[in-house]
């Protein structure tokens, strides 16, 4: 009797000991049957690379894959996103928006977005403000893919996907913030000497100082050339502006572009007499 007490001790010891997977048997069978695993999380987003860049949106399908129209109403112009200290503003659109953002995991929530309150003529402009609008609210489930080409994918609750390719952002190409300058652009280009480009027709800027509320002070600069383009900002002759600019300065690039400008925005415009109109 003891011998019997002590085998049965010593199977169920090792019965105790054995893996998830060596212990669960089919009742029918007896053979093993396979422990489920839990599935592994979806990667976290990584910040960085998401306020790194500009998101313009690609692809956008619904639940049953077909394309989303109202969103890709202007392919030349695709809706931005862009993140930055805990907003995402929306750009491209009839107005510009912008909302709170928060990342937990492979999570990305959007609160409310606030609004510019333009009134496009353009109808399909105005649709695609709704579709974004409806589409980007709430929480995400984001799939960052990293790399030279990377690309941002949203899926919202109701299963719609959202494809944006990224494109780096000024600071992150040139390797720093940057520095905020107001130019004032004259109506008209004039012949400047460039050595590499002949016959060029540069801008005449001169830079202009605002206070905190918005008013000018002290007197401009004289005017003078910019032999480099303002990235992201087109000169329409006859048309005098106001940009808010970033001036980016950078050792390690090639001479002659070692300071680049990109247009943060525009703040003043004017058509002066006798200027073709803008199309």
């Amino acid at each position: 009797m003891k011998r019997f007490a002590l085998l049965t001790l010593t199977l169920a010891l090792a019965a105790c000991t054995r893996s998830p997977q060596e212990a669960s048997t089919s009742p029918a069978t007896g053979n093993p049957t396979a422990t489920a695993t839990p599935a592994a999380d979806a990667a976290a987003l990584d910040t960085a690379v998401l306020g790194g860049h500009h998101w313009a949106l690609d692809t956008a399908v619904d639940a049953n894959g077909q394309r989303i129209d109202a969103l890709l109403a202007h392919a030349d112009k695709p809706v931005r996103l862009d993140f930055s200290d805990g907003r995402v503003a929306v750009s491209n659109t009839c107005n510009r928006m912008s909302g709170r953002y928060t990342v937990e995991g492979a999570k990305l929530t959007i609160g409310d977005m606030a609004s510019t309150m333009m009134a496009c003529a353009d109808q399909t402009l105005m649709a695609l403000d709704r579709a974004v609008g409806e589409r980007l609210r709430g929480t995400q489930t984001a799939a960052l893919q990293g790399g030279a080409s990377p690309t941002l994918k949203l899926t919202n609750a109701g299963g719609d996907v959202l494809t944006f390719r990224g494109e780096p952002t000024a600071q992150a190409r040139f390797g720093g913030p940057g520095e905020t300058v107001f130019l004032e652009i004259a109506p008209n280009a004039k012949p400047c000497t460039h050595p590499d480009v002949p016959n060029r027709q540069c801008l005449q800027v001169r830079e202009v100082h605002f206070d905190e509320k918005g008013i000018r002070t002290g007197s401009p600069a004289q005017w003078q050339p910019l032999y480099q383009d303002i990235e992201g900002f087109e000169h329409v002759e006859g048309e005098r502006n106001v940009v808010r600019v970033k001036r980016f300065v950078s050792g390690n690039r090639p001479e002659g572009e070692q300071v680049a400008y990109v247009l943060d925005m525009v703040v003043e415009s004017e058509v002066t007499p006798g200027a073709a109109p803008r199309r």
